[in-house]
């Protein structure tokens, strides 16, 4: 009887241990496809993480921090297990309070703060109590970049006088998803991405724009001939036929 006493007790205090959560830090981070981290100086990017089962949202939040090094990120050969991010390096960071092995989703949107551009991505894990998912954590990747019509301007009225030589210009503003500027052999190289405008007049397709880059940090620009009145659509697109990011932007506006 006192074996069998002695095998309760342990069994009861084995079962009992599982029955405290026990602290568990997740550290999350957003990388832009081909770029660096996305942290405040882009608006962060957006995480939840969910009980895969239940939905039940166990944390939220912003990514916080900077980019990260550009050297080590970009340049370096990047060895199994050595780091890619350091203790300013933007992340969520959060510590949950498990009883038992979680499944959870994590949903990450970036960035947060540029809606038009903003993509989300998800992936799933485990959780462990007790065991962290620290370092550099968990790291969701975002393609694409961020693409701004900066002219014409959204529902702007043209008269012959904004034209130049009987020509719109069309000018945009193009950036990765964390923000790193693109010019002409840097490290994220013009050359390789083409840019043009898809133009609609009164809902009817006109031929495509080629849009080349102007020599200034992330401008590119073309023209469209703009002789007969209508309501027009703009819509801009990017594509990297290196990596592949894609990004897109659409205004309309009305020739009088």
């Amino acid at each position: 009887m006192k074996n069998h006493s002695l095998l309760a007790t342990l069994v009861l205090a084995f079962l009992s241990s599982w029955s405290f959560a026990l602290p568990t830090r997740v550290v999350v981070r957003a990388k832009a496809k081909d770029a660096k981290f996305i942290g405040t100086g882009i608006g962060g990017a957006y995480v939840v993480i969910r009980h895969t089962l239940s939905g039940e949202i166990l944390a939220k939040g912003t990514t916080t921090g900077a980019s990260g090094n550009t050297e080590l990120i970009m340049k370096l050969p990047h060895q199994r297990n050595a780091r890619l991010t350091d203790d300013q390096t933007a992340r969520f960071e959060v510590t949950l309070e498990l009883q038992e092995p979680t499944f959870v989703s994590v949903e990450v949107t970036a960035p947060v703060s540029r809606k038009s551009a903003a993509i989300t991505t998800s992936t799933q894990l485990w959780l462990i109590p007790g065991k962290d998912i620290d370092g550099d954590g968990l790291i969701v990747e975002i393609p694409g970049f961020i693409l701004d019509i900066l002219e014409p301007q959204t529902h702007q009225v043209i008269g012959g006088n904004t034209l130049i030589n009987g020509k719109l210009k069309i000018r945009i503003n193009l950036v990765m998803m964390c923000g790193c500027v693109i010019n002409k052999g840097g490290i994220w190289d013009s050359t390789p991405i083409q840019v043009a405008a898809l133009v609609k007049k009164d809902g009817k397709p006109l031929p495509p724009i080629n849009l080349a880059f102007t020599g200034e940090d992330n401008l590119f620009e073309g023209f469209l001939s703009t002789k007969e009145k209508g309501n027009y659509e703009i819509q801009v697109y990017a594509f990297d036929t290196v990596t592949k990011n894609t990004g897109v932007d659409k205004i309309n506006f009305v020739v009088q």
